[in-house]
């Protein structure tokens, strides 16, 4: 398991609005605090950073750009050099340009960050993997929500976001931790 120097970070909607209370429960409480360790580690070796901000299409979501949930937080601004992609569904890949910009900088390995872990985060992991990147999900920089399951039994953020990283680990990406990335820079 080696870190390419060229291996792009993928933060995903870390936007004011995930901290809105409604959206309910959540899991991993310090993972803000790893994105932003390992967003410092990119920027001081000088590796490609990604920010993904979240256009709603829907009125009711915190992400709805008629308001100030839908702007990327003070801590997690991108800075000059880094790209930002706008995305309208949860596939940071989709209709936004993103894998022909990694192509053409010659990119084949991410790390990818960010909210939900159930959503964002796994919908762009799968498809990373199925466009053949080598893609790795920091399990503890990435959070998510409580949630029902199709028959209405309600799931705690932490079993939820295990069940995700589940579904990725080995088929579509590799899960590790922010010290394994850190330790093999």
């Amino acid at each position: 398991m080696e870190l390419k120097t060229n291996a792009a970070l993928i933060i995903i909607d870390q936007q004011k609005g995930i901290l809105e209370p409604r959206l309910g429960p959540r899991n991993n409480p310090h993972a803000e605090e790893r994105m932003l360790a390992l967003l410092g580690h990119w920027r001081r070796t000088g590796r490609p950073v990604v920010h993904v901000q979240h256009l709603s299409r829907s009125p009711d979501s915190v992400f709805w750009p008629q308001q100030s949930g839908v702007e990327i937080q003070a801590r997690f601004e991108p800075a000059a050099g880094e790209r930002l992609i706008q995305k309208q569904v949860p596939d940071a890949f989709c209709a936004t340009g993103l894998e022909a910009s990694l192509r053409q900088e010659g990119i084949e390995q991410l790390v990818i960050v960010g909210v939900a872990t159930n959503n964002s985060v796994e919908s762009t992991a799968r498809t990373a993997g199925n466009l053949g990147f080598d893609a790795w999900v920091a399990e503890d920089a990435c959070f998510t929500f409580d949630k029902a399951d199709y028959f209405g039994t309600v799931h705690s953020a932490e079993e939820v976001h295990a069940m995700s990283l589940g579904n990725l680990h080995g088929e579509y990406a590799t899960v590790v931790s922010t010290g394994q990335i850190l330790m093999n820079t």
